[in-house]
């Protein structure tokens, strides 16, 4: 019986929705097309889609059919399908409840998918500009960098009046420190081509009451090296750097390197 009685509910529900769309349809018609018994050619053909194909139909392909109807039924009278639409939606949520709202909620998370990777790629690409950019401005830097008379083959260059020193691979520039410090009036670091002959983590200076020397890299056998230091105040003949310059240099820098200082 509930069963029985669901269908006979269902077909009036189809005949309402066909009678509301079949007039809805030749409002727009002709006065000639509108005295023709035929219907309309969407409604005509076997292989087309109707309204009962929508509501006999799973709840998936319900929708899909319904959509596919209203694409149909646009191509050939768009006015008759913006009328047709309300109609056949009232009766999919009578006999499908909810199917319509659970697809207007999917269609938004779609959208919004849609636009969330838009928005990503947008800023993916932005952050691609950026880093190229910066990447240019680099090298434009690296090729204004006066090097001096530091030779291409140097490891490390030191310009004492200038107050400067980067490491260097093959004539490429790979790093600036960003202060130094050389020795002082009457201390000065040495200049001429130097080598580095020993490398001492926690190193002191026992000549200045075990002052600290952290990361000392030594290119003299005089007790010159390059080593942490506040850079602010002149050395006593050591090439001060500030600390992560300092590591810089200890994980660059080995025995044999060339050091370079004019």
């Amino acid at each position: 019986m509930l069963k029985t009685s669901f269908v006979g509910v269902r077909r009036s529900l189809v005949a309402l929705a066909a009678t509301a769309a079949t007039a809805v349809a030749l409002l727009g018609a002709s006065p000639a097309a509108q005295a023709q018994p035929a219907t309309p050619d969407y409604a005509q053909s076997s292989s087309d889609l109707s309204f009962d194909d929508v509501l006999n139909d799973t709840r998936e392909n319900a929708w899909n059919s319904r959509n596919a109807f209203l694409k149909q039924v646009s191509e050939s009278n768009p006015e008759a399908a913006s009328q047709i639409r309300p109609v056949l939606d009232s009766t999919m949520d009578v006999v499908f409840p909810g199917l319509r709202a659970q697809k207007e909620r999917e269609e938004k998370a779609r959208l919004a998918a849609i636009e969330k990777a838009r928005q990503a790629e947008v800023a993916a690409e932005k952050a691609r500009a950026e880093e190229a950019a910066r990447k240019a401005e680099a090298e434009r830097k690296r090729r204004e960098f006066n090097v001096g008379p530091c030779p291409a083959d140097a490891d490390v260059c030191v310009d004492l009046d200038g107050r400067r020193t980067w490491l260097q691979n093959n004539g490429n520039i790979t790093y600036v420190a960003p202060s130094m410090a050389p020795g002082k009036a009457g201390q000065e670091t040495p200049r001429g081509t130097f080598y580095v002959n020993r490398k001492v983590k926690d190193e002191i200076s026992y000549e200045f009451n075990n002052a600290p020397m952290p990361y000392a890299i030594y290119f003299t056998n005089n007790g010159h090296a390059f080593h942490m230091g506040n850079p602010a105040y002149d050395s006593a003949g050591c090439v001060r750097l500030p600390e992560q310059a300092a590591l810089r240099y200890w994980d660059n820098l080995h025995v044999g390197d060339k050091v370079f200082i004019y």
